[in-house]
């Protein structure tokens, strides 16, 4: 009998729902049909039901921090055309080396390989359709809170401080501009519907210990060592793991950290769990779908099911909200 209790235990366990109501988060915006990042995309992204919507941020040469996914610019825009003389010695246009008044001269449009020319994701928008423009960080927050107010749908934002360390070798901080910003738009503790995320492990102990950010914060992970000395594998062991939850609230694993070829999933969130951790991996791609899986259906029958993520970052907001949607009733 107690061993029939036990298992009856253990299997509430496995299938209890998260700490929270699982979340989705719009990868820089509903970034399946429109530009990455540009406010046209927040906007669908909030519409669209997004509990979250992700800002990725990089400085310009005058310390304005800008919503882009890289440092470099010529993957989303027109630059090499426009400025052809600002090219690096590695044959890249870098977002640092503009004036935020001349990348409002830019042209943005869908992501594509910036030696070919060719869109990464031929289904998308369509190539150098409509005009699309870059925006400030300060704008990206202002849109969503206007949304927030004319909507009463509350969406809550996900900023990534882009690569630190590089900015810190070329002389600027970004992390000590953008945590400032984030408190004057009412982001600030850990009961403001807003996540800090970062890649670089060392820069995530500077943000909680040195710039006292209060607010919630989550480690993301790649795969292996990265340039800047973070070990993302060892982060992904149970001992990383709980060594991360002496600073963060959450981890952000690619999805092949928790799903498996096979159907299976891995141990990672049931081990951030037990460390009192949320996990919101990325990123869930309707015409990029993880290795194993040939529907978006069984994907997030896996993740939000068999291994409980909190949240998961998508391309697609509205897939994975709808799917939440039926869940619940």
């Amino acid at each position: 009998m107690k061993n029939l209790t036990l298992n009856l235990a253990l299997l509430v366990a496995a299938f209890a729902p998260a700490a929270e109501r699982q979340i989705v988060v719009a990868h820089r915006g509903a970034s399946g049909y429109l530009p990455e990042h540009t406010l046209e995309a927040k906007a669908m992204a909030h519409a669209q039901g997004a509990d979250f919507i992700e800002q990725d941020v990089v400085l310009t040469k005058d310390d304005v921090p800008v919503v882009l996914h890289d440092i470099h610019v010529d993957t989303v825009s027109d630059v090499a055309q426009r400025y052809p003389d600002r090219v690096r010695g590695d044959g890249r246009f870098y977002a640092l080396d503009f004036t935020l008044a001349e990348l409002r001269t830019l042209c943005f449009t869908e992501r594509f390989n910036h030696k070919t020319g060719k869109p990464v994701y031929p289904k998308r928008f369509p190539l150098w359709k409509g005009d699309f423009r870059i925006a400030t960080l300060e704008e990206d927050l202002e849109l969503i809170a206007g949304l927030n107010h004319s909507t009463g749908r509350t969406a809550g934002v996900y900023p990534e401080i882009k690569q630190p360390k590089w900015h810190r070798d070329q002389g600027h901080d970004i992390s000590s501009i953008v945590l400032p910003i984030l408190r004057k738009h009412g982001y600030a503790t850990k009961n403001d519907l807003c996540w800090v995320q970062c890649f670089e492990w060392a820069e995530v102990q500077r943000i909680r210990n040195e710039l006292k950010w209060e607010g919630r914060l989550l480690q993301l992970l790649g795969n292996g060592k990265a340039k800047d000395g973070t070990d993302h594998d060892y982060f992904k062991t149970a001992e990383g793991i709980k060594h991360a939850a002496q600073v963060v609230d959450g981890m952000g694993p690619e999805i092949g950290a928790i799903l498996k070829p096979d159907g299976s999933v891995t141990d990672f969130v049931a081990v951030a769990h037990q460390n009192k951790l949320q996990v919101h991996p990325y990123t869930l791609r309707v015409d990029q779908l993880p290795k194993g899986y040939d529907n978006v259906q069984a994907a997030m029958n896996a993740l939000f099911g068999k291994a409980q993520v909190d949240g998961l970052f998508s391309d697609f907001p509205d897939v994975a909200v709808r799917y939440l949607d039926r869940a619940s009733h």
